[in-house]
């Protein structure tokens, strides 16, 4: 169920530490959105802008974010769109849907980053033969999308 129907946006240059309920923050020089989930339980999502993973759309009024936000690593399991501010229920997936979801996840990742990986944890921005040290981007992104057994 969603309890959080609309998102205003508010675009920062950092993400705060305490994310209000309602407020979707954007960080265009770090890429990345954050709220605090539409369905009311309270937990931070946060939603990396790249090549694979969340497009967003400003208007001049509202935001929007796609593809969907499928949060499958949290106990609600909730899944929405924010369209142009407003969130709307997407419905819930069975767990054979979030497995090809993730898998064609990966392989858009290891297909755009050319990395050829065949574990979806191994899975990151930059081939493991880069020896630049992670950026705080990377590291965010990989905190983002880091799976944790679920």
């Amino acid at each position: 169920m969603i309890r959080n129907k609309s998102l205003t946006h508010r675009f920062v240059e950092f993400l705060p530490t305490d994310l209000e309920p309602g407020i979707l923050y954007i960080s265009i020089p770090y890429a990345t959105a954050a709220h605090r989930c539409c369905c009311g339980c309270g937990e931070e999502v946060v939603t990396p802008f790249t090549p694979t993973d969340w497009k967003m759309t400003f208007d001049g009024e509202s935001v929007s974010l796609w593809p969907s936000i499928g949060n499958w690593t949290l106990n609600c399991r909730s899944h929405y769109v924010i369209e142009r501010g407003k969130v709307i229920g997407a419905g819930r997936w069975s767990d054979q849907q979030i497995a090809r979801a993730r898998r064609r996840d990966h392989e858009a990742k290891a297909r755009h980053y050319g990395t050829g990986l065949t574990n979806a944890s191994d899975v990151h921005p930059v081939a493991s033969t880069d020896s630049v040290p992670p950026t705080l981007w990377r590291r965010v992104w990989r905190w983002a999308t880091r799976d944790d057994g679920e």
